[in-house]
């Protein structure tokens, strides 16, 4: 596992919105898709309200790989599929962050969106 470095993470975990581009299999950035991002420990998170069916989540599995852009950070990145026993602490971050959104930021605490949480690790 590769770890951000402090300030980056802090930076991405304190912006409102992550643009996330993955990598087509030629190796292209698709058009960037705008999301929440949460930080849990030392690791950021990003789910798809659609699931694994979610297209810019089947955009990622292509090459596990792509760019996200968020509170002045551009990275290159890894996806990587996250072990349930994370959950709940993704959970609690997006409840924490996003939670005056009271009625969509349960949509991304469903099991069909917590199935397509992706840990993103630096490249």
């Amino acid at each position: 596992m590769t770890d951000w470095n402090g300030a980056d993470l802090e930076k991405i975990a304190a912006a409102e919105e992550l643009d996330l581009a993955s990598e087509r299999s030629d190796g292209t950035l698709r058009d960037p898709v705008t999301m929440w991002v949460v930080r849990s420990g030392d690791q950021l998170f990003v789910r798809s309200v659609k699931g694994t069916d979610g297209p810019w989540y089947q955009g990622t599995r292509s090459r596990h790989q792509g760019r996200v852009e968020a509170g002045g950070v551009r990275s290159d990145v890894t996806f990587h599929e996250t072990d349930p026993g994370d959950y709940p602490g993704v959970d609690a971050a997006y409840r924490k962050k996003y939670g005056r959104y009271t009625r969509i930021v349960e949509h991304v605490l469903t099991d069909r969106a917590r199935a397509s949480t992706l840990r993103l690790e630096p490249r």
